[in-house]
């Protein structure tokens, strides 16, 4: 008997604490899983540095209109809501349909504390152009933007016609008579007035609200890991635990049956 049933009994012994362990692991180990976070993933946060914008602006346009107008004549380039003291440098290309992607123009621009700042006016031949702005502190692409150049034809100058030349009179004795000597009347001769060139209007300055534009600090949802030098026990490894310590309880006591059984066969 003793021979028999110690084997069942250590199995069933081994199996009940393998049993016991994975509840405990499961239920109060370092590694139990945690509930996720309402709201599924992390919010996206704005990427430092690329929180900014360019716009195309006609030279009447205010620097503080937040607008894009992509077809202009005379033209600046106007930036907003970038990091304080950031440096851009810009180009321009010819694109098309009626370019061949060469630069035609470019600069560099200091931007203000504000992170705001913009170009003189300019102009350009009409057709399709690419603005290509790169700056400090970019993460991937330059921001870009197309736009057409559209001027108007110039309008003709009329021509002034040239004065006529002074003239004389002369009178001329009547046939048959002497003539009297008469004085020689004078001539009035109408000569075209110049006009007078009427100055231009000044152009009026352009600048940035004073009160510098706020940036919003990026905000990041971090969940913290799991504290203690332990790694975590999750998912298949607590079922092959528990699985394994129901087998080896579920042999032991079925040994320990079949001993008992036999036992009380051989007393009769």
């Amino acid at each position: 008997m003793t021979t028999i049933t110690w084997p069942a009994r250590l199995t069933a012994a081994i199996g009940a604490t393998l049993v016991a362990s994975a509840l405990t692991l499961a239920f109060t180990g370092p590694g139990a899983v945690a509930a996720p976070a309402v709201g599924g993933a992390k919010s996206p946060t704005a990427v430092p540095g690329d929180n900014g914008d360019v716009k195309i602006h006609n030279s009447t346009t205010p620097v503080a209109d937040p607008r894009n107008e992509p077809h202009v004549c005379v033209f600046y380039l106007d930036a907003f809501n970038f990091d304080p003291g950031q440096s851009v440098s810009w180009q321009i290309k010819s694109w098309p349909p009626t370019g061949d992607r060469s630069v035609v123009t470019s600069g560099v621009l200091a931007l203000d504390s504000g992170g705001a700042g913009f170009t003189g006016d300019m102009t350009l031949p009409n057709g399709h152009y690419k603005l290509l702005w790169n700056f400090t502190g970019e993460n991937g692409l330059a921001k870009q933007k197309v736009f057409w150049v559209a001027c108007p034809a110039p309008t003709p100058t009329p021509t002034t016609p040239a004065p006529s030349p002074s003239g004389s009179c002369t009178a001329s004795p009547s046939d048959g008579c002497t003539p009297t000597p008469t004085p020689t009347p004078s001539c009035t001769c109408m000569h075209t007035p110049t006009p007078t060139p009427t100055p231009p209007s000044p152009t009026p300055t352009k600048s940035h609200h004073p009160t510098p534009r706020p940036h919003p600090s990026p905000t990041q949802t971090v969940t913290p890991g799991p504290t203690g030098g332990g790694l975590p026990t999750t998912g298949w490894p607590l079922a092959l635990i528990a699985v394994a310590g129901v087998a080896l309880l579920g042999t032991g006591s079925a040994a320990m049956v079949a001993a008992r059984r036999r036992r009380g066969l051989r007393s009769r």
